[in-house]
């Protein structure tokens, strides 16, 4: 009974993350039209979640002396780089283009260890590969000769890449300390459980770190290297105080950053680590690649964003292949496998707006973060 209340919790839970997760795009982007710099409201997402979450990053102070380099990874390539890039692109491309070319992630970096690291990947993650590069061509529609704006898709493949990034970072600092990446193919924010020593005989066992502590880091890493980036002092507070158009419909801008702040960012990432602990990877990988549709549903019903019948075809298949990628099972240990992005000690569940990467399965978001 109670083992089916925790799954019944965590199911909501991660349901409540992706609606959260999917929903900072659509959010930012009237504030980015009305005046703002996506720079800017990048800013003021990751400072406004940074202040919420201080007294977490307190309590998990110890993370500083113990995981520095992952702490740096992941604000600098998983919070900054990923959220800066995702929303520069929605300020050019649609929200649900801009968060599906995102999902190449997994794919780049199975290529990054089938042709870097020189490791075998699954015949199914390959699939996947291939489905996701498939159903990415449809969604930017390349027989059209790239419909939607050339430097807003670059904008968001960056995203991208800087998610594989966090991953070569957090794989690489993980097989310095003796800790190697051992990843069971799943989502985006770890289940903390992706770490284990590997420092040969007699070495002991490092604990994970704890995901909400390393989230609480990030954003507050990130919030000072976007302050040196942005320049905040130079913003125009005053969109803040005026409205902002959503389809042609005005809603307070302080409303719309309360939106991405609370509940795209702090929500989004705590539910998010919550219901991993209680779903299984699989099930909560599943749940989590919701994220993009529910993004390009919201985008079209708040934003008048629509996509045609291709673009959506392309979209489901690329969120097919990048959960296949993802969740392929790992072969016998017989030899190093990849079946989809490993990094240690993070969280695994979320797909998207990159938001966060990593641990026990490897996966990546927006988004995550997304964004």
């Amino acid at each position: 009974m109670h083992a089916t209340q925790g799954r019944s919790a965590g199911l909501g839970l991660a349901l409540v993350s992706a609606f959260a997760f999917g929903g900072s795009g659509v959010a930012a982007k009237p504030l980015i039209e009305a005046g703002l710099d996506p720079l800017h409201v990048v800013w003021l997402r990751v400072a406004g979640a940074a202040l919420v979450m201080l007294p977490v990053a307190w309590r998990h102070r110890n993370l500083v002396r113990e995981r520095p380099a992952l702490l740096a990874g992941f604000g600098l390539f998983a919070v900054a780089g990923v959220q800066a890039c995702y929303f520069a692109a929605i300020s050019r491309i649609p929200v649900g283009v801009a968060l599906l070319v995102e999902y190449l992630a997994p794919a780049l970096v199975l290529g990054w260890v089938r042709f870097v690291q020189r490791r075998p990947v699954t015949r199914a993650a390959a699939v996947g590969v291939v489905l996701a590069v498939g159903g990415l061509a449809c969604v930017v529609e390349v027989w059209a000769g790239l419909g939607f704006d050339a430097f807003g898709l670059l904008l968001a493949l960056g995203a991208a890449c800087c998610q594989v990034g966090y991953f070569v970072l957090s794989d690489h600092g993980g097989q310095g300390s003796g800790q190697g990446s051992q990843g069971s193919g799943q989502g985006s924010q770890g289940s903390g459980q992706g770490s284990q020593g590997a420092g040969g005989p007699g070495a002991e066992r490092a604990e994970p770190p704890h995901p909400v502590g390393v989230i609480a880091y990030g954003l507050l890493g990130g919030a000072v290297v976007l302050t040196v980036v942005a320049r905040p002092w130079g913003m125009d507070w005053g969109v803040l105080g005026a409205s902002a158009a959503m389809n042609g419909h005005p809603v307070p801008a302080w409303l719309l950053l309360g939106w991405i702040v609370l509940l795209a960012t702090v929500l989004a990432y705590l539910t998010g680590v919550v219901s991993v602990r209680l779903l299984s990877p699989q099930v909560a990988g599943v749940v989590a690649c919701l994220e993009a549709v529910i993004a390009t549903v919201l985008a079209w019903v708040l934003l008048g964003e629509h996509l045609s019948a291709p673009q959506l075809v392309g979209g489901t298949v690329v969120l097919a292949g990048a959960f296949i990628a993802q969740s392929s099972a790992p072969r016998p240990p017989s030899g190093p496998v990849a079946s989809g992005p490993g990094a240690p000690g993070l969280p695994d569940g979320e797909c998207a707006d990159g938001d966060v990467s990593t641990g026990a399965g490897g996966g990546f978001s927006g988004r995550p973060a997304a964004p």
